[in-house]
Parts: structure tokens; C-alpha cells; sequence
């Protein structure tokens, strides 16, 4: 009876019904939806289309049938077998997969040969390349990092005086550079022309003199100069401002400034700000010099540097110099539109021997004797300061070397260093150029050689007129920022990787944090064998990330282009590296700081790398946007003993706290997503990814011009859209309550909440989920 039915089943009974089963996957990735649906298979004579007649006139076959449905049975069975046996493969899999990105195992793998195709079939499995987990491929690269190989790179600015930025020297090195990066075979190897003005020293030094009723004598006439001042001939009332900041300006608030002459010691903040500070007080000219209380050995040495408050070429703010370009006659506010002039620290001994002021405060006392804060009343005496330095058109090279990532090209981390310097620049341009070459080699041979294929790509930048506010790079952004701000994702800074060797020095985004100290715990500290970084920086290293100063190549990387960024480097908190920026950064002075300097540049290196690796490696990028979650709960938490304050100039904090409430949830909604997500996906994976990527990049306040405000981020940016400046804000109004300060606080909280609501809205992802109740 049973072998009756199963062959009028298959061949003389009538199908009266079809199951349709259709599978679609949420392209959100949240989760799947199965259709089912029955139909009477009636119309048209059954299910094939034969009249109905036939149906009724086929005889009954009963041997025939019997046989074929013991086959049809034999067959069911051996497919469920292969079912199973496929299903606890793909089990065992996944599980391996699943170790891998919840950290419980170390098995992450290269791309896999198999994936969805675009219109959502699967493609046929092909053999894929060798399988590389992330052990294997962090163990390759250490044991590939020479320490022989840096020398023979630091070397090549050995005998050199200069590297100035568009001379000799410095194309030299980029040629230099530029051949090595080939003879890597990386996939592309490229230059990028940027026409730029900077300023040079003038035919005749610069002057600085002392005088009073009867005569004038030259206090000191440098070789060095400041990039960026204004030229013209000032005489002024001499005033010590200790570091120049707001606080020091501050304190001697009851002095009138305007017609001074400032005097200030170098640290703390760059030139660039402390003459900002000086010109915002009313001083006419400024003068700096390195402290030997913070600068051993330089009694006589006098440093180089710039003073334009900003990055890049400030004669094309917001504009890329190229040379086919046209742009209207603007300058940078940030100019400095004084005279500015470094000197050496026996001028400014001089200098106080002749004031007959106060002395200095107490904790103002710098390794200087006899600190004046300024001259009495009565006294005639004056200085006078005397700049000529000359502008200039130049070419500059930036020079770049990629390895094209193997999944998705358009996705890469950028690894850069400054090649130029005023002076040898050991320190300065050559660690960081020695342990980029390094890098491109070692990771150029691991993927030629060692069957490596990154997912995404790497590109290798090597900068010039670093030295004049990070002008290559910025100039480079500011070329390709549409570009850049959707591709790129990271930038590691190598510049000034070694200054010492007692302390670590990071500055990085909160995205880099966990990744950073992933990577710590894995390299070993130079100095103990037996201990890594991670153990010398201790838990709370974060709370010491030192924040990014506009002389660091990776602030306009991360505040005018909102791409992530870590700076990581060793230095001595208790004794600076005197010679940074002046003729004695050699690689003797830079070896006598430390008898460590390759152990440490061989570190140094093994930690960028590790970063760039894991950040082309894994499936899912590494980037923890849950960690803005804590900045932005920490700045609430220094917003609210200011609350009664705000309440009672008639507005409300309420707002703020509703939209980092609504960042918090959306960061919570995409760990969700990633958890729910499938990793094999490859278009799924890729959308979750650059919802990651534009973390950093919707914190750049979009009511600002990136003209008038380059630096938009409200967290690391400058200009009163930051919250930092909200704060600041906040305190002066507890004291002050006038109208104008009032109406600046209400436009900040505005700009605030909406561009950090927005950031929650983007993070979401679609348009539908976003919560539009604020």
C-alpha cells in the first residue's frame, strides 16, 4: 500500500498543492525573514501543464514504480547525510570565526575564497591563498623589523647641515625616498607637486637691540629666524610672560601690554599660540629662547621656528597650492601681523641685568638669574626688534608608496613622516623617515614574499615643510579632501618616535584606544625584555594622552579632516631634548640622549605597524566608537556644576545631554548590529565599517566653513565651536554675566548639540532609524 502511494505520488496521482519558500536577507543585517507560500496547482492542468485528460490514462507501473521509489528513498538519505556533514562544518567554522572577534581566540584569518556574490548568489569556492592568523602575521613583522636597517637609514642625513624644505637637501632625500619605495615593488609609487609660499631669512640677520636716552647696542643678531613674521622695525617696554600662556597673561593682567615687547620661554605650547596670546594682549613684538631650567646645554643655541596659528600654506587657507590653481589674495587669520624673533638664553641673561622691575613670581623663576617681569616706571630703557626675512615661492615634493589592499583597495591607512628640517634634524624629520622606509620594506616583503594580502590598502607618505606647520600634509588634505575623508581612515604619525627614553608620549583619537592598548600589550618595552609597554604605561594611561599641537602633522588629520590618528613616541618628562628645531639635532647629540636609539626606533616602529596590520587585517575594523560615548559623559559630568549657572542666564544644558544620550544609544544600536550581523558578508560588513569610519569625521562642526574655521572638531579643533571653549565660556560667564558673552554661550550649546546629534543620526546609519525627537 505504502509503495502504491509513493508511485501514484510521483506519477499518476494529481498534485494538488506547491510550497514556495523565498529567503531574503535585511540588507541592515538585524536578521532574516522566511515567505511561505501554499498555492492549488489547478490552473492549467497541473503542475506542468499537461491536459488533465493524461493524467487519468497513464496505467498504474507497480514494479517499475517500486524500484524507482526505493532509489527516491536511497537518495533522500544520502542528501540529509550530506547536509549534516556540511552543516557541522560550516558550524566549526563559524565558531573558529566567532573566537576570533570576540577575543577569546587568536585565529583571525586572511580573506576567505568565498563570499556573496553582488546580486546575492554564492559564488563557487575556489582554493584561496594560505591562511594567516593574526599571531602568525604580528610575529612576522617583529621578527622582520631591523634595528641594522634603521641605522643605515638615519644615516643618510649624516655630513648634511640643513634639510630646508624645497632645497637641495630636501629633494635630494625625496629622491632618495622615492627610489627606495620602488625598490620595494610596492603597487604604485607617486609624487604630489605643491607650489607654496614660505618665508626665508633675509641678506642680513635679524636684530634685537637694547636701548635707553644715551645709547643702543645690539643685544643679539641670530642665524636663526622665525617663519611667518611680520617684517618691520618695533620698539617697546620689555615684559616676561613666563611660557606665554593665557593663565601667565593672566596674571599680570593689571599691567598695560599695549607698545610691550614680550618675552616668553619656549614649552608648554607652540610659538605659534604663545605669540597669538601676546598679539591678542596688545604687544607689538615678541621674543622667545630656550630656558635652561627646561633645555640643558643651551646657553647659546637659538631655535627656528614659525609663527602662523594654523597648518598648511597660509597664503591658500582652506585651498590646495597646486599649481594650476587660481585663488583670490587671502591670508590666514592666523598670521601674526608682529615681528617675532627666537634668541638664545645668555640674550635674555642680559636682557634682565639691565631691567630695573619686579621680580619675577616665584613659580615664574626660570634657569635664567636675576628674572625681571619687566622695567620700573621711571626707566627709559627699551628694546627694539628688527625683522627682515623674505618671502618665497617654492616647489615642495610630498612622496608616496601604496600596497593596494586585496579586498577593498579604497580603504586605507595612511603612514607619514616629515623628511625636512632647519638643521640636521636628527630628531626632528630623521627617526621618523628612517622607521617609515622601514616599515614599507618589511610590509612590502611580507606581502611579496610571504603570501600576506592586506583586505585594504596602506599607503606610505613621506612630507616636506613639516618644519613651516605641517605644510605638505595639510596641503595634501586640503587637495584631496573629498576624497580623503570617505577612503581614509587612519594616519599614524612617526615624527619625533624617539626624544628619550624614560616615558611614553601618546596623543590619538579615543577611536585608537583600545587598539593602542591591544597593541602594548603585545610589544615588548625596549628597556625590559621580560615586560611589555603596557606595564610601563599602567592602566591609566589614558588619562595622560597628551592632546595634539598644530606643530604635529596628525592635527589637521584628525581636526580639519576628521580622520583618526596616534602619535606614539618616547621622551624623558623630566628632561626634554634640548635641540630639537635648532643646528644641533645630530644623530651624536640624539645618541647621547639615549644609548637606546635603535632598540627604541625598532619599538616605536613595531607599534605602528602592529596598528596599520590590524587595521588592514581584520574583517571588522577596529575602531571603538564607544569610547566617544565616555568623552561625551565625561564632559557632561564637567558640565553640571554649571548647570544653576546656565539656568539662571535664562537657558538650559537639557538639550546636550538629550543629544549625548542619543549618541550613547546609537553606538549601542551598531554593537548590536555588528553582534547580529553576518561576517562573511562582504557588503554587509562593508556598510558596518564605514558607519564606523564616519565616526570621527561627524564630529567636525557642519555650521562652520572650513575657510574661516579650518579646524572644525568640537572635541580637538580650535575656535570657540569646541567644547573646551563651551567651558572656558562657562567659567568667565560665572564671574561676568554681560550680554555679549551670553548670547556667544547660547550659539554654542546650539552648534554643540546639533553636531553631536548629528553624529548620533549618522551613526545610526538609515534615515528611518535615526531618533528625530531632541
Amino acid at each position: 500500500l505504502f509503495h502504491h502511494h509513493c508511485l501514484s505520488t510521483q506519477f499518476g496521482g494529481e498534485p494538488t498543492s506547491y510550497t514556495r519558500f523565498s529567503i531574503a536577507r535585511q540588507m541592515d543585517g538585524d536578521n532574516s525573514h522566511v515567505e511561505m507560500k501554499l498555492a492549488a496547482d489547478d490552473e492549467e492542468g497541473g503542475e506542468i501543464g499537461r491536459p488533465e485528460h493524461l493524467h487519468a490514462s497513464m496505467p498504474p507501473p507497480r514494479k517499475i514504480g517500486k524500484n524507482l521509489c526505493f532509489l527516491v528513498m536511497a537518495a533522500l538519505l544520502l542528501l540529509l547525510i550530506g547536509f549534516l556533514i556540511g552543516y557541522l562544518s560550516y558550524r566549526g567554522r563559524m565558531q573558529r570565526v566567532n573566537r576570533c572577534l570576540d577575543g577569546s581566540g587568536n585565529c583571525e584569518m586572511t580573506p576567505t575564497a568565498s563570499y556573496l556574490s553582488d546580486d546575492g548568489t554564492e559564488e563557487e569556492e575556489v582554493p584561496g591563498p594560505r591562511v594567516i592568523y593574526w599571531p602568525e602575521l604580528r610575529k612576522m613583522l617583529s621578527d622582520k623589523l631591523s634595528a641594522v636597517r634603521l641605522e643605515e637609514n638615519m644615516r643618510q642625513r649624516e655630513g648634511k647641515k640643513s634639510f630646508e624644505a624645497g632645497k637641495v637637501e630636501d629633494e635630494s632625500i625625496a629622491s632618495y625616498i622615492h627610489d627606495q619605495f620602488t625598490s620595494f615593488r610596492m603597487d604604485d609609487v607617486w609624487n604630489d607637486e605643491h607650489y607654496v609660499r614660505l618665508q626665508d631669512k633675509g641678506s642680513s640677520n635679524n636684530q634685537v637691540f637694547i636701548e635707553d636716552d644715551r645709547h643702543s647696542e645690539v643685544l643679539e643678531s641670530p642665524d636663526a629666524y622665525v617663519a611667518y613674521s611680520k617684517n618691520d622695525t618695533v620698539t617697546g617696554k620689555p615684559v616676561f610672560v613666563n611660557y606665554g600662556l593665557k593663565e601667565d597673561f593672566q596674571k599680570i593682567q593689571n599691567m598695560a601690554m599695549n607698545g610691550t615687547i614680550v618675552i616668553f620661554r619656549a614649552g608648554k605650547i607652540t610659538l605659534a599660540e604663545k605669540v597669538a596670546n601676546a598679539r591678542e594682549r596688545g604687544a607689538v613684538g615678541a621674543l622667545m629662547y630656550l630656558d635652561v631650567s627646561d633645555y640643558k646645554d643651551t646657553d647659546l643655541l637659538v631655535p627656528f621656528g614659525h609663527a602662523h596659528f594654523g597648518t598648511g600654506d597660509p597664503f591658500t587657507p582652506g585651498f590646495p597650492s597646486f599649481n594650476h590653481t587660481q585663488f583670490p589674495p587671502v591670508e590666514s587669520s592666523g598670521l601674526p601681523r608682529i615681528p617675532v624673533q627666537t634668541i638664545s638664553s645668555q640674550a635674555v641673561a642680559t636682557l634682565f641685568s639691565k631691567m630695573d622691575g619686579e621680580k619675577c613670581f616665584l613659580d615664574w623663576t626660570p634657569g635664567v638669574m636675576g628674572c625681571k617681569v619687566t622695567v620700573s616706571s621711571s626707566s627709559k630703557m627699551t628694546v627694539k626688534l628688527t625683522v627682515n626675512n623674505v618671502m618665497v615661492d617654492r616647489k615642495i615634493l610630498n612622496i608616496f608608496g601604496v600596497i593596494k589592499g586585496f579586498e577593498e583597495p579604497d580603504r586605507y591607512v595612511v603612514l607619514g613622516a616629515q623628511r625636512d628640517s632647519w638643521g640636521p634634524g636628527a630628531a626632528k624629520a630623521g627617526v621618523g623617515t628612517a622607521i617609515l622606509l622601514e616599515l614599507a620594506r618589511v610590509i612590502s616583503d611580507m606581502v611579496k614574499n610571504d603570501d600576506y594580502k592586506p583586505r585594504r590598502s596602506i599607503i606610505f607618505a613621506s612630507w616636506s615643510a613639516g618644519d613651516y606647520g605641517a605644510v605638505g600634509a595639510t596641503e595634501w588634505l586640503e587637495g584631496y579632501s573629498t576624497t580623503l575623508h570617505a577612503k581614509a581612515f587612519t594616519y599614524i604619525n612617526l615624527d619625533t618616535a624617539v626624544l628619550g627614553s624614560k616615558h611614553v608620549k601618546i596623543s590619538a583619537s579615543p577611536l585608537l584606544y583600545t587598539l593602542l592598548e591591544t597593541v602594548m600589550k603585545k610589544v615588548k618595552d625596549p628597556a625590559k625584555d621580560s615586560e611589555n609597554l603596557y606595564t610601563r604605561v599602567g592602566s591609566d594611561w589614558v588619562q595622560r594622552v597628551v592632546p595634539l599641537d598644530l606643530d604635529n602633522a596628525a592635527f589637521p588629520f584628525l581636526a580639519y579632516s576628521g580622520i583618526p590618528v596616534v602619535s606614539f613616541g618616547f621622551y624623558d618628562e623630566d628632561a626634554a631634548y634640548s635641540f630639537l628645531g635648532t643646528t644641533q639635532d645630530t644623530l651624536m647629540n640624539l645618541k647621547e640622549k639615549t644609548d637606546k636609539l635603535y632598540a627604541l626606533m625598532r619599538t616605536a616602529a613595531e607599534v605602528a605597524g602592529q596598528i596599520a596590520l590590524r587595521l588592514t587585517h581584520d574583517h571588522e575594523l577596529f575602531l571603538d566608537f564607544d569610547r566617544y560615548s565616555e568623552e561625551l559623559l565625561s564632559f557632561q559630568e564637567r558640565l553640571l556644576p554649571f548647570e544653576s549657572d546656565v539656568k539662571a542666564l535664562g537657558l538650559t544644558l537639557r538639550w546636550l545631554f538629550y543629544a549625548r544620550g542619543d549618541f550613547k544609544r546609537a553606538a549601542d544600536a551598531l554593537r548590536r548590529d555588528i553582534a547580529n550581523s553576518d561576517r562573511e558578508n562582504r557588503i554587509v560588513r562593508r556598510a558596518l565599517n564605514d558607519r564606523m569610519m564616519k565616526v570621527e569625521y561627524d564630529f567636525l562642526s557642519p555650521y562652520l566653513s572650513p575657510k574661516d574655521a579650518p579646524f572644525r572638531h568640537i572635541f580637538f579643533g580650535k575656535g570657540p565651536h569646541t567644547l573646551q571653549s563651551l567651558l572656558e565660556n562657562l567659567k568667565q560667564l560665572t564671574h561676568s554675566q554681560d550680554r555679549a558673552g551670553v548670547d556667544e554661550l547660547k550659539e554654542q550649546l546650539a552648534l554643540a548639540t546639533w553636531t553631536i546629534k548629528g553624529a548620533a543620526n549618522a551613526l545610526v546609519g538609515d534615515i528611518w532609524n535615526t531618533d528625530n525627537e531632541i
